[in-house]
């Protein structure tokens, strides 16, 4: 989302808020936040019939911008659209004031909301949602390579995106490699990938994973051509780039798993947001394993449970249930994470494709570390 003009958004004062929707969850933000009797503004067409200098009536769409006094407003989730009723505040050619109209907020397009009073928690939430990072940032670049081939994975915003696959048959079928180095052509294709992809202004660590040699030998080919290209980026960083050891045959998600385990790489990242979801759910994972859950609860009645005594330190949910696309499922999960900030707790939102997301899944995709144990929770139904 963009929020334009941010200074004239002030808590507990009159103010406009001028917003681009960049993201169907944008809207459903919106939806949370537009009440009665604000003031929405957008552009919109109407069909108007327009008389000829000879008496003829012709049908015709203009553009227009309406200046809605809300009423009510819905949010569509089958198509993620957000539509706003509310009576028309200014007289224009087209449409008298006060008469009742409609229009659909739209991605990418500008609108404008004011309100009397802008709360704490909508100014919050729509600051929040315009400094979230792009997915092209993130706290970890892990580059997984093999014989013939390497994946690089980028880990933050709660996401585990896989950015680029290359695989080394491609790049040498045909011809012999006659450059000095093992593998050099595919070094070289995996180097252009982590250049594309790793900015050092955000990502906190670089960790390249294989089983046997291949990690090291790459390391040094990657520092060497730094240096030859003077790529200060690289060079000033080279500390932040860290090898550890695979075992052989490991499928991708489970690589993932043990490179996170590595106790260099979780240093590295201890303090960022991937490292803290890490750190939560493996925490929460060993209470739940060891039966040592006292302090672990899950499952949708534990947890409210346990929130209704102020017991939690830290919520895990997964974005499945916070992000739902049925509104009362969305609308209750929304209500538990704000119950948990206000008590003061940790709220952690793990997308679908999180490293560690099949986890929480296996936990109802909604848990609890708390403040103090609750013996009791266990006998709930989860």
């Amino acid at each position: 989302m963009k929020l334009l003009d941010k200074e004239d958004l002030v808590v507990n004062q009159t103010g406009t808020a001028k917003i681009i929707p960049e993201e169907p969850d944008d809207l459903w933000l919106l939806y949370n936040i537009i009440s009665q009797n604000d003031v929405v503004s957008a552009e919109t067409t109407r069909k108007v019939h327009l008389e000829s200098s000879n008496k003829s009536t012709t049908a015709s769409r203009v553009k227009l911008t309406l200046h809605l006094k809300v009423t009510c407003r819905d949010f569509h989730k089958d198509s993620s659209t957000l539509r706003i009723k509310g009576r028309s505040l200014d007289a224009n050619p087209y449409v008298p004031q006060g008469s009742f109209h409609t229009f659909t907020l739209e991605l990418n397009k500008p609108f404008e909301i004011r309100k009397k009073v802008w709360d704490c928690d909508a100014v919050e939430a729509l600051r929040e949602s315009a400094e979230k990072v792009s997915c092209s940032e993130g706290d970890l670049v892990v580059v997984v390579m093999q014989q013939k081939h390497a994946e690089i994975y980028l880990l933050g915003k709660g996401v585990t995106t896989l950015c680029s696959k290359i695989e080394s048959s491609s790049l040498t079928s045909g011809r012999k490699a006659s450059l000095k180095g093992p593998g050099n052509a595919f070094f070289r294709e995996v180097f252009a990938s982590i250049i594309k992809h790793v900015d050092f202004k955000v990502v906190k660590s670089v960790v390249i994973a294989s089983n046997g040699s291949t990690k090291e030998e790459f390391r040094r080919f990657l520092l060497l051509e730094a240096k030859r290209l003077r790529m200060k980026s690289i060079e000033e960083n080279k500390s932040r780039i860290v090898v550890v050891g695979l075992e052989c045959n490991n499928k991708n998600n489970d690589n993932l798993k043990e490179v996170l385990g590595d106790s260099t790489v979780m240093n590295s990242i201890k303090d960022s947001k991937v490292g803290i979801e890490i750190r939560a759910m493996r925490e929460l994972w060993d209470m739940v394993c060891n039966n040592n859950s006292d302090r672990a609860c899950y499952g949708p009645k534990s947890v409210e449970s346990a929130q209704e005594m102020k017991a939690i330190e830290t919520l895990l949910i997964s974005d499945d249930l916070y992000r739902s696309n049925e509104i009362g499922r969305r609308q209750k999960y929304g209500n538990l994470v704000k119950s948990v900030k206000e008590s003061g707790g940790k709220v952690l939102v793990y997308s679908s494709m999180h490293v560690l997301a099949q986890q929480l899944q296996q936990l109802t995709g909604v848990a609890a570390i708390l403040r103090f144990p609750l013996p009791d929770l266990e006998e709930m139904d989860v």
